[in-house]
């Protein structure tokens, strides 16, 4: 008998455990769930299901309550304070996530809802994971008054410690506005879904009041804005379903923590590179051409992923793969302004080399460039400031660093472009590359000045002094003979010569002095 009741009590305790479980699934009720649908939204735990492998997720905190009293918040219900979170794996690789509820109080961060995320953070930081976040909120809980600035400054202070230490990427699913914007920002990689997210610090509301500005929320801080005119964003997805197969790609490339390597993948041992290499680069240097054709070849086929490809379109970054091992990339891009260097182009190459040195990620240069943009408005923006970034990244990195000129190298862009000078490891150039303080043309009005003036016939001295030029400095063979690069290859080798100096640089070990940490010009 006494088990019978035993039975009986343990049946009613589970079934209201079931009971309460039930009800928190339901989140903000059905008709919430139901709008979400209708914006082309998945719900909060939808978004997990579709980002972690099957059956991984394991939440935590999901009884989680407010503490809220003013304002008539003491009578509201929050399902776990509007924010799922939990760990999971992806593609079998261990990671923390958490994903805002609009569907519970418009996914609004109070005291509580931003303890979960913090407590995730700490874990996740502890465990030496990944974190992942999925933003759809409203922003701060203002009945809750300085517990949300709590919340977001503790947020913050995470973001910034596990910075360089395990990688953190943000997923953009809804409006991200006010502060909450900072804890993204902060993060290695940020998606936005096109048409449904934004991110902007006041909204046009404020704008249309402060400065009489008319502008739309997609207008002012839209998936298409900051992917391609403020680089805030990193990925434009489709849908959330797009952003969680984004996500789980960019995974692929890059290792759980500092500490550790990407595993190499299974790969073409045959693939070669062919006679097609040829025809990609133009012996014209004043001709363009689109130099991911280069890297589609160079790479494992199929790997490359590209990371901002619609902001600074003169700099080309992303990640490959070559015979298996998960490479950064950074790239001028000859057919966008000719593969200037610019102030953008600065920031984004340098965010992305050092987040590749930060995480053990080899970094492989391809330079076509004639250098740096001329023009009052870079200088007065701060070309110098934010090259100097450039400079300092390469300068800073410590993986192996392999470089390949392909034609054009000018001045202080060849330096900056993972010049030997620099520290990257091996530069090789291609037998056409030009390495020089200048452009031929530029070079001999100034050099030769007074014998063209002199001349009876300036422009037929000007063509013979070019030339000149050219056969002494427009060749890679002077920095040969100085040591300057390691070599000038068939560029039918490319790939073969970029396997073979991993291989011997792989485990590199740089010893720097000691220090907190560097001052990088921001």
């Amino acid at each position: 008998m006494s088990n019978c009741n035993n039975n009986d009590a343990l049946g009613h305790i589970l079934d209201a455990l079931k009971a309460r479980d039930q009800k928190l699934d339901l989140a903000g009720g059905e008709a919430a769930i139901e709008k979400q649908h209708a914006q082309g939204k998945l719900t909060a735990r939808e978004r997990i299901l579709a980002l972690v492998d099957e059956g991984s997720f394991q939440e935590i905190d999901k009884f989680v309550k407010h503490r809220g009293t003013y304002f008539g918040l003491d009578k509201k219900e929050i399902p776990y304070d509007a924010v799922v979170t939990g760990f999971g794996t992806v593609n079998g690789q261990k990671i923390a996530v958490f994903s805002q509820d609009f569907t519970v109080q418009a996914g609004s961060l109070g005291e509580m809802h931003a303890k979960k995320i913090i407590k995730l953070q700490d874990l996740a930081l502890k465990y030496s994971i990944p974190i992942i976040g999925i933003n759809d909120s409203g922003g701060a809980r203002i009945q809750e008054g300085v517990d949300a600035l709590f919340g977001y400054g503790g947020i913050f202070l995470r973001n910034t410690h596990a910075s360089g230490v395990i990688p953190q990427i943000s997923i953009i699913s809804g409006p991200c506005a006010g502060g909450a914007v900072y804890s993204p920002a902060i993060t290695d990689f940020i998606i936005m879904v096109d048409e449904i997210s934004q991110m902007f610090i006041t909204g046009p509301a404020v704008v249309k009041a402060v400065t009489n500005e008319d502008i739309d929320k997609d207008g002012l801080g839209g998936a298409v804005i900051h992917n391609s005119v403020s680089g805030v964003a990193h990925f434009i997805a489709k849908s959330d379903e797009d952003a969680m197969n984004l996500t789980r790609k960019i995974l692929s490339y890059i290792p759980s923590n500092n500490q550790y390597k990407v595993e190499d993948s299974e790969y073409d041992v045959d693939q070669k590179l062919d006679e097609k290499i040829y025809n990609i680069v133009p012996v014209d240097p004043k001709k363009a051409f689109d130099v991911r054709d280069i890297i589609t070849v160079v790479f494992d086929s199929g790997t490359f992923l590209e990371v901002q490809p619609y902001f600074a379109q003169n700099i080309v970054v992303g990640f490959a793969r070559i015979a298996g091992k998960s490479v950064g990339i950074i790239a001028n891009q000859p057919n966008i302004l000719a593969g200037v260097l610019d102030i953008n182009a600065s920031d984004k190459s340098a965010r992305f080399i050092r987040f590749c040195d930060a995480f053990n990620i080899p970094i492989i240069t391809f330079v076509d460039t004639p250098g740096f943009l001329p023009g009052v408005g870079q200088e007065h923006s701060g070309v110098i400031r934010h090259g100097a970034k450039l400079l300092y990244a390469y300068s800073e990195a410590s993986v192996p660093m392999v470089s390949i000129i392909l034609r054009k190298s000018y001045g202080g862009a060849y330096i900056a472009m993972a010049s030997q000078h620099l520290g990257a490891d091996f530069v090789y150039a291609w037998p056409g590359a030009e390495i020089a303080v200048m452009g031929a043309n530029g070079a001999a009005n100034i050099i030769f000045a007074r014998e063209i003036a002199g001349s009876s016939n300036p422009e037929e001295t000007r063509d013979a002094k070019i030339e000149e030029y050219k056969n002494k400095f427009s060749n890679p063979y002077i920095a040969a003979e100085r040591g300057y690069i390691e070599g000038v290859i068939d560029p039918i080798d490319t790939r073969k010569v970029i396997i073979k100096a991993l291989s011997f640089a792989e485990d590199k070990a740089e010893i720097r002095p000691k220090r907190k940490h560097g001052n990088i010009p921001l």
